[in-house]
């Protein structure tokens, strides 16, 4: 039995879905501890395209219990949406289960997180405008809607009446919008709420009650490390933690519980939205990985800027996360080159650093300094082990894994659950040096 934290190990989108999923064949539980509809992961399964924001992907294996967890947000709509969507396409959605305690996105937090980056203009963030942040800062300052409040008629008048009046004035003063009807939103969210009643659940309570039973359970992340709030490239950040640390805040587990953390990385690097990005390329490079690579976000359908791979940030991630193993996505990507640049370290005013610096100024200032090692150019994509893998891929992924410190578990090959390495099972494999000779 093991209980296992997933993270993404660089700025989101580095392929999670696709690990959960492989992951979620040997757990009981799913959990999503953080975020909300602003993640996204796209699940292939027998050439269906499968798209989701909040439920986890482990839906896809009808005994796993799915459970969105209290340090979600949940925007209701999407979630119906999403359910709906399973449902058409034959997916059971019984072993769903929503945290009583989660907040929900309301209709004022999307309207406020649109017209703030509006007015933000050339300094804007890069937020995908779907209320995310303003629903947390409302849980901060204690005047949130919660899961449990849709069930109830009288209490969601009660906690509903304060913030709309306060979010009307700023709608209207402030950002010069139309203000919203509190009876038309009553009657909206009671009736998501009806329809959510049979999945919600307390989330502490179903989680250790698994772990008392010996269950496996798999703590998913959204985004990524360099998104965290308070580790990630502020302010250019999500507004919660994806880091493995959230896990235990957003589910309500102690460390203890915890017994592996695997990190997923790109074979390169991507980031969207505004903020620096050292590796970044332009050009031909540029678009050569963003059309093999499908880069484009899952939410919000944003092209994705592309680089090489970072093993400052790399290690980094393996530091905050307590990684102890790796999965390397859409190594099939850079099947293409000729040559493959990593940076190992970078130059900050006239200075050789190899860490990442706190400050975003600094950060942005930072120029990458590259080892090149030879490409494979040939296709990967039907390697179904360590041993059909070219040569030169092989040396790629090792002087990776030496570069970070940490053994690589998995190796993605495509988006499709065939095309994937598994050297060691994070769930059921013991700890041990992969990869590296």
């Amino acid at each position: 039995m093991a209980n296992v934290v997933v993270i993404g190990a660089q700025w989101g989108d580095e392929g999670k879905g696709k690990i959960t999923d492989l992951l979620s064949r040997s757990a009981d539980v799913v959990v999503r501890y953080q975020g909300g509809v602003n993640a996204g992961h796209t699940i292939v399964v027998d050439d269906k395209v499968l798209k989701l924001h909040l439920i986890p992907s482990g839906i896809l294996y009808p005994e796993t219990t799915c459970l969105i967890g209290s340090g979600t947000v949940v925007d209701p709509k999407v979630m119906l949406n999403e359910m709906q969507m399973l449902e058409e396409n034959g997916i059971d959605i019984s072993g769903l289960q929503l945290a009583s305690t989660a907040h929900v996105t309301m209709p004022y937090h999307r309207l406020i997180d649109s017209a703030m980056e509006e007015r933000r203009g050339t300094k804007k963030i890069g937020t995908t405008g779907r209320g995310i942040g303003p629903t947390y800062a409302d849980k901060a300052q204690r005047s949130g809607i919660r899961v449990i409040d849709l069930l109830d008629e009288k209490k969601l008048r009660e906690s509903i009446k304060i913030p709309l009046t306060e979010k009307n004035e700023l709608l209207e003063k402030i950002y010069s919008k139309k203000t919203l009807s509190e009876e038309s939103i009553i009657k909206e969210y009671l009736s998501f709420g009806k329809i959510l009643k049979p999945h919600v659940v307390d989330c502490a309570r179903v989680i250790h009650e698994a772990s008392r039973n010996k269950k496996n359970i798999l703590f998913e992340g959204a985004q990524g490390t360099l998104l965290d709030l308070d580790h990630g490239t502020y302010p250019f950040v999500t507004s919660s933690n994806p880091v493995s640390g959230g896990a235990c805040i957003g589910a309500g587990v102690g460390p203890t519980l915890i017994d592996r953390v695997i990190g997923v990385a790109k074979a390169y690097t991507t980031r969207v939205g505004e903020g620096p990005f050292p590796t970044e390329l332009e050009g031909e490079l540029n678009d050569l990985l963003c059309n093999r690579g499908g880069e484009f976000g899952t939410t919000t359908g944003r092209r994705r800027r592309c680089g090489w791979f970072d093993g400052v940030i790399g290690k980094y991630a393996v530091e905050v996360n307590g990684l102890d193993c790796l999965a390397i996505t859409k190594l099939d990507v850079l099947d293409e080159m000729k040559e493959i640049k990593v940076c190992t370290s970078y130059e900050l005013n006239g200075e050789r650093i190899n860490y990442f610096p706190s400050s975003a100024e600094a950060f942005s200032k930072c120029t990458p300094i590259f080892e090149t090692l030879p490409g494979w150019q040939t296709s990967t994509a039907n390697c179904r082990t360590l041993e059909d893998l070219p040569k030169a891929a092989m040396s790629y992924l090792r002087f990776l894994a030496e570069l970070m410190e940490v053994p690589i578990a998995i190796v993605s090959l495509g988006a499709s659950r065939e095309q994937t390495i598994v050297v060691e099972d994070p769930i059921h494999g013991p700890k041990r040096a992969l990869l590296i000779p």
